[in-house]
């Protein structure tokens, strides 16, 4: 990992390096997506199964797209029964904690005949997008539709593509049903999303799409906003691990390598006051290289975007740690309580020696499904808020009205807007004889 001094050069040339990472500036990739897309809306099931063919050498149809129960009860009996246990008792801590999110209906009435309030209300039907090929994300499974089935969702449509087989990884299948899916299609890719989007004659149209892919997906997601919401596109996963020097630069070691083996663009980030920690995890980090079996992903990751920066003081750290709002944030200080308060832009905050990372990939509740490439300044980890929607609730007795229709009415009229006032007006017109 290059190990460098923090300053405002330092710190401008990060930033920018981070931000190449987005999503968004994979432009030439864009024209081939929406030609997908364009071809699912119009050419529907069979493009479907066309892309299908192509893109994951699998024979699909309408006969076997969808997953069936006898598939599902297959998926059991192949999986290791350890291993749904787990599922089990990760499937309850991740409910727990978002039944904590729920928002309910309100209304304030006054004496005067005035009641306002708002009424919450579950998306209908949402689409699931779960990756497939050589990565198997059953916890994705969980996090994407957990917190839909616990705010109310009607319908919950799973999509992920097959292997060359025809047939969904048992993982996967288990973690969905466990988790409540409706139904399950066996399609992935821009396609997928398309379908999501616009329907076909085997998959319905969503109300929203949420779930993590690659660049193909995250850009057709960028692309079907508007007909459907999306929860965010992500871009590659990232790490930031703030230490002093009463961190243990084992534990600090192995989490910045947790993050760095998802894939070449990930990003892993110590920055510290400690100049002898940096040695220390710079060893460390050497010494699990040799023992990972995916030793060459995370070198290419560390190469690329692994930096191990030494500031000043503990506020030149915090200052640097909220500009680059990274997905994941661990604070591994004396007074990790005190960083913490000061911290304004993360995706998720781990505290302490004991709070590793994958703790909330996994296990602990909280959703691992997060804000990346700098969107922690203003996005959220995905909660129970994104599949329900708010409506205003507005009720006014006539006596109510009455008393402010004149201040309405003078409101309207100030911005030209004749038509809004007399709406207001003709309510008293008879009183105004």
């Amino acid at each position: 990992m290059r190990i460098q001094r923090l300053d405002k050069d330092i710190k401008q040339n990060l930033l920018e390096d981070l931000l190449k990472r987005s999503p968004n500036n994979y432009g030439e990739y864009e024209q081939g997506v929406q030609e997908i897309l364009d071809r699912v809306k119009n050419e529907k099931d069979q493009a479907i199964f066309d892309y299908t063919k192509k893109f994951d050498q699998a024979e699909i149809n309408a006969q076997n797209i969808k997953v069936t129960e006898e598939e599902i009860k297959e998926a059991y009996e192949l999986a290791d029964p350890k291993l749904i246990e787990i599922i089990r008792k990760a499937l309850k801590n991740i409910e727990s904690y978002h039944k904590k999110q729920r928002q309910f209906s309100w209304f304030d009435s006054q004496p005067d005949g005035t009641i306002l309030g708002q009424k919450v209300t579950p998306l209908h039907r949402v689409g699931v997008y779960v990756p497939g090929g050589k990565a198997v994300y059953p916890s994705s499974v969980l996090m994407n539709i957990v917190p839909a089935k616990v705010a109310g969702v009607d319908e919950i449509i799973m999509v992920t593509p097959p292997g060359k087989d025809g047939k969904v990884t048992p993982n996967t299948l288990i973690a969905a049903h466990e988790a409540g899916a409706t139904a399950i299609y066996k399609v992935g890719g821009a396609q997928a999303i398309g379908a999501l989007a616009y329907g076909t004659e085997s998959i319905p149209k969503v109300d929203k799409i949420v779930g993590p892919g690659n660049i193909y997906v995250a850009l057709a997601k960028k692309a079907v906003y508007g007909h459907v919401s999306i929860d965010a596109i992500a871009g590659p996963s990232e790490i930031l691990v703030i230490a002093d020097e009463t961190a243990n630069p084992r534990y600090v070691a192995a989490d910045l390598l947790s993050q760095a083996e998802h894939d070449e663009l990930a990003s892993a980030i110590l920055v510290t006051t400690s100049e002898e920690l940096v040695q220390k995890v710079s060893d460390q980090v050497d010494g699990f290289l040799k023992e990972l079996s995916r030793s060459e992903i995370i070198q290419k990751s560390l190469d690329n975007y692994g930096y191990i920066l030494v500031a000043d003081t503990m506020d030149d750290v915090i200052d640097i740690a909220n500009d680059i709002a990274s997905e994941h944030l661990e604070i591994q200080t004396k007074n990790p309580y005190d960083v913490m308060t000061k911290i304004r832009n993360a995706g998720a905050i781990f505290i302490g020696e004991y709070s590793s990372e994958p703790l909330g990939d996994y296990f602990a509740g909280p959703n691992h499904v997060l804000p990346t490439n700098g969107t922690a300044k203003f996005f959220s980890a995905l909660s129970v808020d994104d599949f329900i929607k708010k409506s205003s609730i507005i009720s006014y007795s006539k006596d109510a009205l009455q008393n402010i229709h004149k201040d309405i009415e003078a409101f309207a009229e100030a911005e030209q807007l004749t038509a809004h006032a007399n709406s207001i007006k003709v309510r008293f017109e008879a009183e105004a004889e």
